[in-house]
C-alpha cells in the first residue's frame, strides 16, 4: 500500500471533501477520486459515503482513520530520525575509554558539551585497557575509544594522534623526597618502581622505561599493578614509587603525593582508534568535539602541583 494513499485519505477526512483536499494537496480533484478509490478497493471497504455536497467516514472509515494517522506520524518520526542520523544529531554513540582516560578533565567537558550540541544523542562511555578496546571496536562493541598507542594487532583501525599528557611522579606520603614539588628521574634510582603490564600500554610502559634509561639507570621494578591507575593505591601502602599520567593527581588514596618531572619525564600519548571505513556524521561531530576541547583545555594550561595540589596529605 502507498503511504500516498493514506495521506490522501486523511486530507479528505479532515475537509469533508474531494474538492477541498485536492486544492490542499495541489492536485486535480477527478485524481483524487481515483485514488481513493483504488484505496477502497484494495482495502476491500468503502471509506466515505459520497453525498451530494461533499463526503462523510463510514463507520470503517472512521476507525481507520486513526490508524492512517499513526502510520503517518510513524513515517514522520522515521524521516525525521533517518535525517538527524545522517546530520549527526541523533542516535547513541559508545566510547571506550583506555586505563585511567576518564580522570582528564576533557572527558567530562567533551561530553558535557556534545550534549549541548546534540541533546538527542545517548552517550555511553566504557572503560577498559587498550587490548580489550581493539576487541571491542572489531566485535563493534564500542564506536570509537580512546586508547594508548600503539595498538596491537591494529588491523581494520585507524588510529590518529589526540594528546601527550604530562606524567609527575606518586611517591608515598613521608617519602624524604615528598617535601620536594619537583623531581628528577634520577633521583629515584635507588626506588622500586610500581608498573603495570607492558600488554596494557606498551607505548607508554616503554616510554617510561626509555625515560630511565636516558636518565642513566635502569629502574629496580617492584610490585606490578593490575591497572595504570591501580598504581596509586600500591604506592599508598608503601610499595614503591611509579611515574603516572598527570590526570592521575585527582586520586588522592590517603598517603600519595604528587611531584612534577623535569625535562626527561615521559609523556603519556593518547590517540583516537575507530573502525576504517566508518563515515557516519556521528561520530565525526564527537570527534570534533573532543578534539576542541583538548585544545581548550591546552590552552588552559595544566595544573601547578607545587602550589598545594600535592595529594592526599591527611
Amino acid at each position: 500500500m502507498d503511504l500516498r494513499h493514506l495521506r490522501y485519505f486523511v486530507a479528505v477526512a479532515d475537509n469533508g471533501s474531494f474538492t477541498r483536499a485536492a486544492e490542499q494537496l495541489g492536485i486535480e480533484q477527478p485524481p483524487l477520486s481515483q485514488q481513493i478509490k483504488q484505496l477502497e478497493n484494495e482495502l476491500g471497504v468503502l471509506l466515505f459515503q459520497r453525498l451530494t455536497r461533499g463526503v462523510r467516514l463510514t463507520d470503517v472509515g472512521m476507525i481507520l482513520l486513526d490508524q492512517a494517522r499513526a502510520l503517518l506520524g510513524m513515517q514522520q518520526q522515521f524521516l525525521a530520525t533517518a535525517q538527524g542520523l545522517a546530520r549527526g544529531e541523533k542516535g547513541h554513540i559508545r566510547v571506550g575509554l583506555a586505563g585511567a582516560v576518564s580522570l582528564l578533565p576533557m572527558i567530562p567537558l567533551t561530553v558535557r558539551r556534545f550534549r549541548e550540541l546534540w541533546p538527542d544523542v545517548t552517550i555511553y562511555l566504557e572503560e577498559s585497557n587498550t587490548p580489550a578496546l581493539r576487541k571491542s571496536l572489531h566485535d563493534r562493541a564500542i564506536d570509537i575509544a580512546i586508547v594508548r598507542p600503539p595498538v596491537p594487532d591494529g588491523a581494520g583501525l585507524l588510529v590518529s594522534p589526540l594528546l601527550e599528557e604530562e606524567t609527575v611522579v606518586a611517591l608515598p606520603k613521608g617519602h624524604p623526597l615528598a617535601t620536594r614539588p619537583h623531581l628528577e628521574l634520577e633521583m629515584l634510582v635507588d626506588e622500586p618502581f610500581i608498573i603495570f603490564p607492558r600488554e596494557l600500554g606498551p607505548g607508554f610502559h616503554d616510554a617510561i622505561l626509555s625515560a630511565c634509561h636516558n636518565a642513566g639507570f635502569t629502574p629496580r621494578m617492584g610490585q606490578q599493578a593490575p591497572q595504570i591507575a591501580s598504581t596509586v593505591p600500591l604506592v599508598a601502602a608503601g610499595l614503591g614509587v611509579s611515574v603516572v599520567p598527570r590526570s592521575l593527581h585527582q586520586i588522592h588514596s590517603g598517603g600519595v603525593t604528587y611531584h612534577s618531572l623535569g625535562a626527561k619525564a615521559p609523556r603519556a600519548e593518547l590517540a583516537i582508534a575507530m573502525r576504517a571505513g566508518q563515515h557516519v556524521p556521528l561520530l565525526s561531530n564527537f570527534i570534533t568535539t573532543l578534539r576542541a576541547c583538548c585544545r581548550d583545555m591546552h590552552a588552559g594550561g595544566q595544573t601547578d602541583l607545587s602550589k598545594g595540589d600535592r595529594g592526599d596529605e591527611t
